[in-house]
């Protein structure tokens, strides 16, 4: 997040471009929060191999997975054209 605020300064992004990777890097890291409180929720509950605690623990590491492949789209539609700038 902080390499991409970083950039973000450095290629001069507009606001609106700025504010779309806010959004997005906050979109992250609440998503691998919630990932923590249910895993961690999960094993709080049970400490044995049970088929539904893989399944929670796998869904919330997917939401987490996903997130972060759309911020790693979102940020290649953003910083492309500025990175083509300068081979020009």
């Amino acid at each position: 997040a902080l390499a991409v605020v970083i950039l973000g300064m450095f290629f001069r992004i507009n606001k609106y471009e700025m504010s779309i990777l806010g959004i997005v890097i906050l979109l992250v890291i609440s998503s691998e929060m919630i990932n923590t409180a249910i895993e961690e929720m999960v094993n709080l509950i049970t400490s044995e191999h049970r088929r539904e605690a893989k399944i929670a623990k796998d869904v919330a590491a997917g939401m987490v997975l996903i997130a972060a492949v759309g911020s790693v789209i979102v940020g290649l539609l953003i910083f492309t054209p500025y990175v083509l700038k300068l081979f020009e």
